[in-house]
Order: C-alpha cells, then sequence, then structure tokens
C-alpha cells in the first residue's frame, strides 16, 4: 500500500486553466497530489517551449488559484497565499511571466477576480475580515451565544490604476457568481441574503448597477442557478438551472432570457445532457460543456432553432466554471485548454481547436497505471439506462486464471453529481481508493444511477422525494449486469461512499444484506435529526418538497435509522470532526447504533477536518484504513 500511495503521489496535477482572449498563451495552477503547494505556470499555445513557472517575491510555502487574464492578453491576475489557509492576495504579472506585482492588501476571504472589459478594473468576490472558502472546507468552532452575526461575501472592484478598492454589491446579499456587463456599468449576480453557505439554493439572479451598488432581483428560479452571463451585444442573460444538490458542483439545462429578465427561454429542455459551463459566441450562439453519460462533450447551440452540434465527446470529466475547473475558451472559441485524465492515462494539459487539441506538457509520462484497465457498462433497470464504470483487478492478481474477485460498489455523493473517468491520485476526494483497491484483486463499480447528471433533468430529478429507492435498485441492478459480465464472487461484495454515497452505504446495509463489508464516509444516519444539525440545510427542501418540520414522514422513510436493527453487514464509519455538510453526529448515532446491536463496527472522526478532507496524513491513512477492513471481511 505505501507503494501505491508514493507512487499515486508522484502524480503532477493541474488546476485553474487559464488561457488567454487571444488564445496565445496559456497559464494553470500545477502541484503533486501528495503535496499542498500550488505553482502558476504559463506557456505558449504554439510551439515546443516549455512552461515558465511564474515567480512571486515570497517565501516559503505557497499556494496559487483562481487566474484570470485580462482582455488584451499581456496580464495575468491570480490569487496567491502562504499556505492554503493563509491570507490571500491578488497579484498580475506579465504573459511571459515576469514582473509579478502584488495590487492587494486585503484582510479576509477572497476569489473569482474578473476583469472588466476595458482593461482597467478586476472585481472578486470578498468577504472582508472574515474567512470562508464554502462548506467543503472544515466548518469554525462554534462555542458562546450563537447569534446571528453573518459575514456576506461581496463583489469589491479594483482600480488598477490608483490602487482603489470598494465594495460595490449591497452588505445583505450574499454573492455566489457574477459577470460584467459589455459597458462595464452592471454585474449580473447569483445572489440570496446570507448565510451563504445555507442559502445557496434559493439564490435568484439579480442585476447590481456599479456606481450605485443598487441590487434589482430579475429571475427567482424554480430550482437552483448557477453561472450568470451576458450576451456579447448586452441584450440577453443565460445561465443554468436544474436540480442541484452542491454549489459549484452545476448541471441543468440553460435558459436565455432578456437583459430585463423578461421572455425566459429553457434552450435545452429535453437534451439527454447536463450543461455544466458555457460561453457566449455571438448573440444567437452558445458553446456548452455538457456532462453526457459518465463523461462530457462540448456541443454549439443555435439559439434561432436550439439545435445543437456535438464537436467533441470523451469519457473525462471537464467544466470551464465551479470547484476545480480545467477547461477555458478563447474570446473567438477558435481555441481551447483543458486538463484531461482517464482512469488509466494521468493528467495532462492540452491546446488547440476545441477536440483537436495537442498535448502540452508531459510530466506523468513515467506513470503507470498498476491498476485494471477501467471500461464503460450499461444496464437496464425500471425503464431507466445506467450507465457506470468497471475497474477490474490488476494483471498481477490473476486476473486470467479463472478464478473469482471480490468487488466494492463506490457510489458517488451529491446526488446530484456523476462519475466520470479520471485518474485515480485525488487522496482528497477519494479516487484513490480505485487504485487501491483494485491492485488489491478487487473489482471496483462506480454507478450513475438515477439522480446523477449526464442524462437530463428528468433523469437528475428522478430521486425526488425517495433517496434510496430507486437509485439503490439502479445500483443493485448494476451489481447484477457486473457479475453476469466479469468473474465477480458474489458472497463477497462490499459497498462504499462519501457523502450523499455515504449516505446511500449506510441505508443499502439497512435494505439489503447482499454486501459483506461496508465503508460509510461522511454519512447521514437519520434524515430527520440531520436537518437541525447541519449548515447547508436550504438544499433540502427541493430534494424532500417540504422541510422536516412540515412533512417529517417523507424524511424518516428514507432515514437508515429506523430500518437498524435489519444490519448484519460489518460496517467501518468515516467522518471529519468539523464536516459542515455531513456532521459527525450523523456518523456517531451510525456507529453507535451498530455497536449497540452486536454489528461489527468502527468509528474513525479525523481531527479538525471538514468535508474535503485537506492533510495528506488524514488522506492516506483513511485509504489504508479503508483497504483493510475490505481485506478482513471479504478476503
Amino acid at each position: 500500500m505505501q507503494q501505491l500511495t508514493e507512487q499515486l503521489g508522484k502524480t503532477v496535477l493541474y488546476g485553474n486553466v487559464a488561457l488567454s482572449p487571444d488564445g496565445a498563451h496559456l497559464a494553470w495552477v500545477q502541484s503533486t497530489a501528495a503535496t499542498t503547494s500550488k505553482h502558476t505556470y504559463i506557456r505558449e499555445t504554439s510551439g515546443n517551449a516549455p512552461a515558465k513557472l511564474v515567480k512571486l517575491p515570497t517565501t516559503g510555502e505557497r499556494t496559487d488559484f483562481d487566474l484570470t487574464w485580462s482582455p488584451d492578453s499581456k496580464t495575468l491576475a491570480l490569487f496567491s497565499s502562504p499556505g492554503e489557509k493563509a491570507q490571500r492576495q491578488l497579484w498580475i504579472v506579465n504573459a511571459n511571466g515576469s514582473g509579478a506585482k502584488k495590487i492587494t492588501d486585503l484582510n479576509g476571504y477572497a476569489a473569482r477576480p474578473r476583469w472588466s472589459h476595458d482593461g482597467k478594473q478586476i472585481a472578486f468576490l470578498y468577504i472582508e475580515g472574515a474567512g470562508a472558502g464554502g462548506p467543503l472546507m472544515a466548518a469554525p468552532a462554534t462555542t458562546g451565544v450563537i447569534d446571528t452575526a453573518i459575514h456576506n461575501q461581496r463583489i469589491a472592484v479594483l482600480d488598477i490604476g490608483n490602487g482603489q478598492l470598494r465594495q460595490v454589491s449591497p452588505a445583505d446579499l450574499h454573492i455566489y457568481d457574477y459577470d460584467w456587463s459589455a459597458d462595464d456599468r452592471t454585474f449580473v449576480a447569483t445572489a440570496a441574503p446570507g448565510p451563504g453557505d445555507n442559502n445557496w439554493w434559493i439564490a435568484q439572479i439579480c442585476k447590481i448597477e456599479i456606481a450605485t451598488g443598487n441590487a434589482t432581483s430579475i429571475y427567482k428560479p424554480s430550482l437552483q442557478v448557477a453561472v450568470p452571463r451576458w450576451s456579447p451585444d448586452g441584450k440577453s442573460l443565460a445561465f443554468i438551472e436544474g436540480l442541484m444538490s452542491d454549489e459549484g458542483f452545476h448541471g441543468g439545462d440553460l435558459l436565455t432570457m432578456t437583459a430585463k429578465g423578461s421572455d425566459v427561454l429553457n434552450r435545452t429542455r429535453g437534451r439527454k445532457a447536463s450543461v455544466n459551463s458555457f460561453f457566449w459566441q455571438a448573440p444567437d450562439r452558445i458553446l456548452l460543456a455538457e456532462y453526457v453519460g459518465g463523461g462530457s462533450a462540448i456541443s454549439e447551440l443555435n439559439l434561432t432553432n436550439n439545435s445543437a452540434q456535438t464537436i467533441w465527446e470523451g469519457p473525462e470529466g471537464i467544466h470551464a466554471f465551479g470547484n476545480f475547473p480545467d477547461f477555458a475558451l478563447s474570446k473567438d472559441g477558435k481555441v481551447a485548454a483543458v486538463e484531461l485524465s482517464r482512469y488509466n492515462s494521468p493528467p495532462e494539459v492540452f491546446a488547440g481547436p476545441p477536440g483537436e487539441w495537442r498535448q502540452l506538457t508531459n510530466n506523468n509520462a513515467g506513470l503507470q497505471a498498476n491498476w485494471g484497465k477501467a471500461e464503460s457498462i450499461e444496464w437496464t433497470n425500471e425503464g431507466f439506462t445506467i450507465q457506470g464504470w468497471v475497474v477490474p483487478p490488476s494483471r498481477s492478481n490473476g486476473i486470467d486464471s479463472g478464478k473469482k474477485f471480490p468487488m466494492v460498489v463506490l457510489i458517488h455523493g451529491g446526488p446530484s453529481s456523476l462519475t466520470t473517468s479520471e485518474w485515480p491520485a485525488s487522496f482528497g476526494m477519494s479516487r484513490a481508493i480505485i487504485a487501491a483497491l483494485s491492485t488489491r484483486g478487487y473489482y471496483v463499480l462506480l454507478p450513475n444511477p438515477r439522480g446523477s447528471y449526464g442524462q437530463g433533468e428528468e433523469f437528475t430529478r428522478a430521486n425526488v422525494r425517495d433517496f434510496g429507492g430507486g437509485d439503490l435498485r439502479d445500483d443493485l441492478a448494476g451489481v447484477d449486469a457486473a457479475i453476469k459480465k466479469y468473474p465477480i464472487d458474489p458472497n463477497r461484495l462490499g459497498v462504499m461512499g462519501w457523502s450523499y454515497g455515504g449516505f446511500m452505504t449506510m441505508w443499502a446495509v439497512t435494505q439489503t444484506n447482499r454486501f459483506h463489508a461496508a465503508v460509510a464516509g461522511a454519512g447521514v444516519a437519520n434524515w430527520q435529526s440531520y436537518y437541525g444539525q447541519n449548515l447547508i440545510d436550504q438544499w433540502m427542501i427541493p430534494f424532500f418538497g417540504a422541510s422536516v418540520y412540515d412533512n417529517p414522514a417523507v424524511y424518516e422513510k428514507s432515514s437508515p435509522i429506523r430500518f437498524i436493527k435489519n444490519v448484519k453487514t460489518p460496517t467501518l464509519v468515516i467522518v471529519g470532526e468539523r464536516d459542515a455538510e455531513c456532521p459527525a453526529s450523523q456518523s456517531y448515532e451510525f456507529w453507535h447504533a451498530l455497536k449497540t446491536l452486536g454489528v461489527p463496527t468502527k468509528l474513525i472522526v479525523y481531527d479538525g477536518e471538514g468535508h474535503l478532507f485537506i492533510e495528506p496524513k488524514h488522506q492516506v491513512d483513511r485509504l489504508e484504513q479503508t483497504v483493510a477492513w475490505f481485506d478482513k471481511y471479504l478476503k
């Protein structure tokens, strides 16, 4: 195991891919899977000159993020901090990586910088005097009198010429995303009253006059909205609307409306895909990045008749906005830049015409996939066609010997999410477990059941008021399909997941005894008590239809704790101490019940961690504990 973690830890990771508007220069943030330092690199998209490290006059550990190019393509702006949790400042550098200059002296959380069209100003999201980072991060300790103190994220605008910084948006609104109008006079934004972590699910689309700071709501959605963007002529707005369970992991239909908020049109209704990002190319043409099946596609949408033409489609997951962006486009749409990886191909950076890009980096050329070769698999259940991924045991485990192997079902979080083909080196997002299990002689099944992205809004909404119902039946049908196709021992099945996948693991072992080992990460044992414990309860209303106080029965029927006496499966329970999304109390409740009932179980609470594990030693220990648990009960 140590050899594998060391190998995966050497993987060079690329993020925050940023392409200059003229398509000539590309920048990204580079790190390794085993370290927290992140540094910016720049190179030309043409030619073969190597990438240059952007040097900042700072010392010690450094974390760069949120790269953005000026409209004239001559200057790159980026946030940098001396460490993951330290104060970040905004820097600008020349296109060749020289001339680094710090242009802010901030005190508080800042993110998502964007240049004005005239290149004279940079806007960014700012919480003066307070920290943030979203509900994935560890929640701060809450002691003393718990009052109504709310630190809203506002739009700040920096005048590059004189260094003047002013906060533009109203103090009583939390801004999630925004875009400059073509004349640099107005922002369009998704916004809601604070607290920000909780209220993204009720955000509306607003226009904010930059000169006065006046905000006007122009669209109240029925579901969630993300990525508001102006058309090039300033006459229209576009955005994504759909059922989304996490801020930053977008998916849904593309809608347009006039700049005044009228004539709202769904441009992708019924399309068997989930739009996650888009770029206005002309008033009548938009380029889409969308999830399709268990992968992604780039398509061009003609607004005159709402027809779409697919330019590229692949098994990778790509998106330009939100959490961990890895795709960018030039202003004219003729050049794209992307970080691509698959289960058996390590990540590298590519650029060129969309779908015709060439590889620009080669840092992971020496890495070998010691795990099995992944395959896409499909099965049908209750009228749905379900896609999933199967990673078999590595060859060294005698896959051709005729013997049968154990299998672990890894259920993704969300539920509005999906599993795409991705090099399994991410320790923080639990992807490394795929490689670890394969090299230890396991099949791994990664299903995308109803409720996932990739097959349109009807499919994504198919688990509303039915958590653990149809989606578990889809997963179990996938187990049957995998057993039918591969040499899998039906008496040595395991199940695991994180977040919603953690809930599904807890739920699965209360509904079936097919699994002989389980690892529930950051799960939910009791939806009724969970409603009052988490810091993001607004996400539950669209999925359950009402609050727990108005309809407790719909929450109870999907709660694992209700059926806890059915459990016979040995279950390892894992959670972060300060998880704001799935509080540790939920894991404790499930573990406590199993322990009381005499079911083999163990609870591990990781000190200081939130929903996303940050500390490398915790990431590795979680991996080792998980594999050891399955080895104990499935080998």
